[in-house]
């Protein structure tokens, strides 16, 4: 079987056919990384959560600093409902990599998702403070203040994250009140992701969301064959 064959079945969405070629070769080749990250993030998509966290337990055994392997891990934990352990690894990867904001969006998404909102604000601000560009974390950090009832606090974040992203509010709104209804469908408005975390959680929207925490290119590259469509949208 091909490597890169499994990869591009995965980036298409066609994640059964992808998982018979990171089933087989990882059978053919034990302990090789990216037979088991490829393996283990498809069947993160399939749904098939307990089997995917194998591989990164395998993985975290191989490089047990590997950041993105600790992130990966955290996802597939939190998607299992095991939050605790998900924040574990979470705050892991943080401690090894504190200067990647990326680190810090990712945890403030699965604090807010689990109701720790001052958490997640703490961790927006300092993304933030890494990264002052940074739209989405922005506009995130706005709608947990809005969760908060601090309204004036989360229209100030909203139009910053406007200001960054060179959306005009009207026409964001606008279009996330006309997508919202369609769960199923993929935006492409850093609002109405946000707004649709509170639908129900599902392995690929958490997977879709999760991506929209990230901005910068090369921070979307850790998680890009991962997660597809926005996040929202490569957890």
């Amino acid at each position: 079987m091909n490597f890169e064959k499994g990869v591009a079945l995965y980036k298409e969405g066609n994640f059964d056919a992808a998982l018979e070629v990171f089933q087989e070769l990882s059978g053919s080749e034990q302990g090789n990384p990216l037979f088991h990250l490829f393996r283990g993030r498809t069947l993160t998509r399939l749904g098939k959560g307990a089997e995917a966290l194998a591989d990164f337990d395998i993985l975290i055994e191989l490089e047990p600093y590997n950041t993105d392997f600790l992130s990966d891990r955290g996802v597939v934990l939190h998607l299992l409902g095991r939050n605790e352990e998900a924040l574990s690894e979470l705050d892991r990867a943080a401690n090894l990599d504190p200067n990647n904001p990326y680190r810090y969006s990712s945890r403030a998404y699965l604090k807010d998702r689990i109701g720790d909102f001052l958490g997640a604000i703490a961790d927006y601000e300092r993304a933030i403070e890494l990264d002052p560009e940074d739209a989405v974390a922005f506009n995130n950090l706005g709608l947990v203040e809005e969760k908060m009832g601090r309204k004036e606090k989360a229209k100030d974040y909203f139009q910053k994250a406007d200001s960054l992203s060179g959306y005009p509010p009207k026409k964001e709104v606008e279009v996330a009140q006309a997508e919202l209804p369609n769960e199923g469908e993929k935006s492409t408005s850093k609002r109405s992701i946000s707004k649709a975390d509170t639908t129900k959680l599902t392995t690929g929207h958490f997977l879709d969301v999760l991506k929209g925490i990230f901005t910068k290119a090369e921070v979307r590259q850790e998680f890009s064959s991962y997660i597809k469509g926005l996040f929202s949208k490569s957890r």
